[in-house]
Formats: structure tokens, C-alpha cells, sequence
């Protein structure tokens, strides 16, 4: 071995408001450029009867020493706690560096990253941080987010915007996702705060906020949400999940991503083996209550398909341990996908027995690994594409939508190919 990072791994009990150290996280680099992750729970942790798993998948409760060669050696657990692609922007502007390694991402990520896990070099862990921006400072996190977008200020003046790019760095990079984001602190509860961006074609934070409220007008469990205004932009607001408000602190509740449970990561090559199918077998294994859960997750399958929903790659899924069983999470992050295609529309992850194909044959196909009956199946997706005919427009219009965005997304809705017959994408 040529190089090695390594760090103590802290995670929030259930609970709990405090951190505690449970393991040691170590990433090897060969002098042929290939990476080690290795991964060892600490005796004293496992000695604890209230120890609990990071992830009931690859980390389960065990003396041994974990290792992957796979995702540049870092576990999924510890990738679900790393930032996304807008997180890594702010963490390269606030660094200054050039050619950032993925531990250095690791090791940078604010306090407050999603999940139950933190990250140091102390055996000790730190005290967590409650120090949280307010909704009366979205209006100067906005011009923050829309300055990172534009790399202003990144050349002529570097120091105001490391200290810019520091205080999103205190909000909470760690979220996951494209789109410029803050956290936010709003009567007892912590909010993901998604800006509009110069770019966007429509009312982004509007219309994800009535596809929250639509999915939820449809039987299925999503996250909370609400829109506020920042001068003349519609801001969005998600209630997060992960966290519960106490008098002492937030505890924080442990969470994995379907591209966890699966094992994969974002290569071309693993995306092929995306699949809802699996997933599903997955959720059936370590679910507390499997059977509610599939059907749960054959429901968002089927309003994705039904809403042009076609990023719904297996970080938009989760697994939350609200205490010490497994659910699902609540549904985030319900956008369309705008396309002109009218015959075939395809989900990030294979959906029926043929492929990815959002088609109504190819999703009832499949019905027995959700644990569902055909005619169950069946009545389920007729009752989702009722509610889904007679309440998308009213439900964009309360959320703000204006009737011309309305009309730029109005093709996500039920395409005409969704009826027609599956073929083979091989």
C-alpha cells in the first residue's frame, strides 16, 4: 500500500442526542491506483447492549474486519453519508483545491449529513451541531446558491466566497441531489430548503411540491412539504424525516439508499442492474413490516411510470430506522421528466419482466415479488391512474403552478404509449 486515510466512525443510537464511536474507517490506495475500504466495528461498541447496525445489508453488528475493492472502497452506508453533486460544488469552492480525493469529500461534509452517522479523526466524538440558519435568511441563501451556480465571485474576489460557500457548508451539503439546497430550522423541525435555479424551464419547487401532494392524494406516504416565497421565487421546504426534535437535541435517525441495499453504485455497468424487482427483495428481507412496504413500493413504481417520473434512480429511495427496525422512507424527490417520446417512456430501474419499459403490462408483470396478487395489482394502478386524471392540474394550481408551466409539463401525465403493449429491450 502506497497511501491510506482513515477516520472514526460516530453514529447518533436511537434516542439518543449525543454521538458515540462505533467503528474505524480506513481507505488504501495501491501504487497501481486501486482502492481498499476497510471497515471494523470497535469492541467496546459491539459490547453495548443498545449497539445497532449501520445498515442491515453489507454492515451487520460483527467482530470482523469488513472490505470492499468496489465504489473506490468506501461502503454504501458511508456513501449514503456523503455529499451529492451540489454538496461537492460548495465543498470545492469553500476547499480551494484542485483534484479533491473522494475521502477528502468524506472528511469535509458538514455535521448535519443525512442519516445517524458523523465522520472525525478524534476517537472522541464532537458534540453535534444545533446551530441552524432560520426562514427569515432563505432570501440571502438563495443569492449564495445562485452565485455558486454561476462561479461568480470565485475569481475575483476568493475569500468572500469561501466564507459564502462556508455558511451552506454549516447547513447541511450532505442531502444528496442536483439542485442548490440548504437546511433550515422552522418551528421545532429541520427543513431541506430547494432553490430555484437561473436555468430551470419551470416552477421547479412548485411543481415538486404538488407531486408530493398529489402522491399523497394517491395512498402514498410522502414527505412533508410547503412552499415559501423569497421575493419572486417559490422556495420549497421538506420536512427531514431523519430527524426528531427533543428539548435536549435533535436525535437522528439512521438511513440507507436503495443503491445501498443493492449493492450498486452510479457506473454505467451497474445501472443495468437497477431494478425495483430486486429492491423488492431486498425490502422483503429486512423490512419490519415487508408486506406493507412492497405494496408501498409498488405504488411509487407506478405513479413514477404514470407521472413521467424517469429519475427515479435508487438514491431517490430509502430505508429509514426510526428506532431499531427497518421501513421504508417516506417519497422525495417526485419531478417529471420532460419527452417527446409518446410510445415508450423507460424508469432508471427495471420495473417488469420486460426491463425498464413504464408501460402498464410490464408493471403488473412482476405483481408476486411485491407480495400482491394480479387483480390487487391490477386495481391498485387503476385507482392511481383515476386520482392521477382528475387531480393533477387542480393539484399544480394550488401549489402555485402557473398555467403555463402547467402546460410545459402537462405531457408527463399518463402518455398515450403507457397503454400499449410491452416488447423486449434486449
Amino acid at each position: 500500500m502506497t497511501s491510506k486515510q482513515e477516520c472514526f466512525v460516530y453514529i447518533m443510537l436511537p434516542n439518543e442526542t449525543t454521538f458515540v464511536t462505533a467503528a474505524k474507517f480506513r481507505v488504501s490506495k495501491t501504487s497501481m491506483g486501486d482502492s481498499l475500504g476497510e471497515f471494523i466495528y470497535g469492541k467496546s461498541y459491539l459490547q453495548r447492549p443498545d449497539a445497532v447496525e449501520l445498515d442491515p445489508c453489507e454492515l451487520v453488528l460483527s467482530s470482523k474486519k469488513y472490505e470492499t475493492s468496489s465504489m473506490q472502497g468506501f461502503f454504501g452506508a458511508i456513501r449514503d453519508a456523503m455529499p451529492d453533486y451540489w454538496g461537492r460544488r460548495v465543498i470545492e469552492k469553500h476547499s480551494r483545491k484542485v483534484g479533491l480525493e473522494e475521502f477528502d469529500y468524506l472528511m469535509y461534509s458538514p455535521d448535519d449529513r443525512a442519516g445517524a452517522l458523523g465522520f472525525g479523526r478524534e476517537a472522541e466524538p464532537p458534540a453535534p451541531h444545533y446551530v441552524f440558519n432560520q426562514k427569515i435568511n432563505l432570501n440571502h441563501l438563495q443569492e449564495i446558491a445562485w452565485e455558486i451556480l454561476n462561479h461568480q465571485n470565485l475569481h475575483k474576489n476568493p475569500k468572500e466566497a469561501v466564507i459564502q460557500a462556508e455558511e451552506f457548508l454549516l447547513l447541511g451539503t450532505s442531502m444528496g441531489g442536483e439542485r442548490p439546497k440548504a437546511v433550515i430550522e422552522d418551528n421545532e423541525s429541520l427543513w431541506v430548503a430547494k432553490f430555484s435555479s437561473p436555468e430551470d424551464r419551470w416552477n421547479h419547487p412548485g411543481v415538486e411540491h404538488a407531486f408530493l401532494e398529489l402522491a399523497k392524494a394517491c395512498g402514498i406516504q410522502a414527505a412533508e412539504s410547503k412552499i415559501t416565497k423569497v421575493g419572486e421565487q417559490d422556495v420549497l421546504l421538506i420536512r427531514r424525516f431523519d430527524r426528531n426534535y427533543t428539548p435536549e437535541g435533535y436525535q437522528r435517525h439512521r438511513m440507507i439508499s436503495a443503491l445501498t441495499m443493492l449493492k450498486k453504485d452510479d457506473s454505467t455497468s451497474s445501472r443495468q442492474k437497477w431494478s425495483y424487482l430486486v429492491l423488492a427483495d431486498e425490502i422483503r428481507r429486512i423490512s419490519q413490516d415487508p408486506k406493507s412496504d412492497l405494496k408501498e413500493l409498488f405504488l411509487r413504481m407506478c405513479f413514477n411510470a404514470l407521472i413521467s417520473n424517469l429519475d427515479d434512480h435508487p438514491r431517490n429511495h430509502a430505508m429509514l430506522a426510526k428506532g431499531t427496525t427497518w421501513r421504508l422512507s417516506p417519497a422525495y424527490d417526485l419531478t417529471p421528466t420532460i419527452t417527446i417520446a409518446e410510445d415508450a417512456r423507460y424508469l432508471a430501474m427495471t420495473c417488469g419482466h420486460f426491463g425498464r419499459m413504464a408501460k402498464l403490462d410490464n408493471l403488473l408483470s412482476a405483481h408476486a415479488r411485491f407480495l400482491l396478487e394480479k387483480s390487487e395489482s391490477e386495481r391498485l394502478v387503476k385507482n392511481l391512474m383515476d386520482s392521477i386524471k382528475t387531480k393533477w392540474h387542480p393539484f399544480l394550481k394550488k401549489a402555485g403552478v402557473s398555467e403555463a408551466d402547467i402546460k410545459i409539463i402537462s405531457s408527463a401525465f399518463l402518455y398515450p404509449g403507457f397503454f400499449q403493449t410491452s416488447e423486449s429491450e434486449i
